[in-house]
């Protein structure tokens, strides 16, 4: 006995979106997997100890070098940095880690060649670390001139803007380096 498609499911309709929307598909598949294993190995706690720790002690270095420059004064302990009216610590979450793995796993699946994506890659951690660098010292700033606006500060504003900033970074890096469809099939 056969089988007679209905009218309103053309037989082609899967292998059709699956044909008009491959690349997306293929796109989204790879960044999730990438942004899962990502987010599952900085969570394994030697990583965390060995990798995340030391870079997370670097950026408070970073961070605190950039405040004495700007006259705040600040002695170092760790990830700790302080001088006699805040300190702050700079922990996981606070050192753009996550922006650079959503970055990373985007520039890693999207169809671009591979000099491409390093190039990408490079300048994109180096400028979500230039704008992490800024996020640090102006929530030091906010912490001694408007204690009041940290908090906020902290948790909503500057977070979002070191997400945005991957996203944007990462939106024009694929505009700029983004590989041309493939012409379309003429129609038989």
């Amino acid at each position: 006995m056969a089988r007679t498609p209905s009218p309103e499911t053309p037989p082609t309709a899967d292998a059709s979106f699956w044909r008009r929307n491959r690349r997306e598909i293929l796109f989204l598949t790879f960044f999730l997997l990438l942004l899962g294993g990502g987010f599952t190995l900085i969570s394994v706690p030697w990583v965390n100890d060995h990798v995340i720790e030391p870079f997370t002690a670097g950026i408070a270095k970073v961070s605190g070098a950039t405040l004495d420059l700007i006259g705040q004064n600040v002695t170092m302990q760790g990830t700790i940095i302080r001088n006699s009216r805040f300190a702050v610590n700079i922990r996981n979450g606070c050192n753009g880690v996550e922006a650079m793995l959503i970055f990373l796993a985007a520039v890693l699946a999207f169809p671009a060649s591979w000099r491409s994506r390093g190039l990408g890659l490079v300048l994109g951690i180096l400028a979500i670390q230039v704008v992490n660098l800024i996020r640090v010292v102006a929530l030091f700033l906010t912490g001694i001139y408007f204690p009041r606006l940290f908090d906020a500060s902290h948790t909503v504003v500057w977070q979002t803007v070191v997400i945005l900033a991957g996203v944007v970074l990462w939106i024009f890096w694929a505009n700029r380096f983004a590989v041309p469809p493939a012409p379309a099939e003429p129609a038989a």
